[in-house]
């Protein structure tokens, strides 16, 4: 078992940081340039339209969720549980200069965020009676012209989320809540659990 979580590490290892990393960075920097560093000069009308109301439809009744509403999902979709063991882990490891890091690939992840928004904004479409559906399988099928490869994504999604991403944060919780209680040989690592 250890030399295959030794060969699992060193792959990911590898991965992230001659593959994903980089491309990331610079992506988000390309990003930036673009869209003439829009996270920052965009945050005063974005703080303005989160107390925006919902517009009413013929009913008077409010035809959808409100700008602030939209907003509490999208962070929420963003930040779990990984993100926030994530930067007390940095933290600890790195002190405060990780800090500075975080802060800095916040700023040029946001650039890539807002192109993602937007892309599924501009590629969404319309679902009689619930509304719109999009997001990311629908603007590689609509935009790039690639179903297959936005059925390859969704399928991925799909295996991911009930098992990877859950299962991290399960892992998570329990080696905080372990580590919290002071409990040992409960077997906090996701292997054993």
């Amino acid at each position: 078992m250890d030399a295959l979580e030794s060969i699992i590490g060193d792959v990911g290892d590898t991965f992230w940081t001659w593959l994903v990393l980089p491309v990331v960075v610079l992506l988000g920097i390309y990003f930036t340039v673009r869209t003439g560093v829009a996270q920052i000069r965009l945050l005063p009308a974005m703080i303005k339209t989160l107390g925006n109301k919902t517009p009413p439809d013929a009913s008077g009744k409010a035809q959808s969720i409100s700008s602030f509403q939209a907003f509490t999902v999208s962070a929420a979709s963003r930040v779990g549980v990984g993100n926030i063991a994530g930067v007390g882990t940095a933290i600890a490891l790195g002190g405060p200069g990780a800090v500075f890091w975080m802060w800095l690939m916040a700023a040029i992840g946001a650039a890539s965020a807002i192109i993602e928004s937007t892309l599924a904004q501009v590629y969404k479409v319309k679902d009689e009676p619930f509304g719109f559906r999009g997001g990311p399988a629908y603007y590689m099928e609509k935009g790039i012209g690639s179903r297959a490869m936005g059925i390859a994504f969704a399928i991925v999604l799909v295996i991911c989320f009930p098992f990877a991403f859950s299962s991290l944060q399960a892992n998570t919780i329990a080696d905080a809540v372990t580590s919290a209680a002071g409990v040992e040989g409960m077997g906090s690592t996701w292997a054993s659990a």
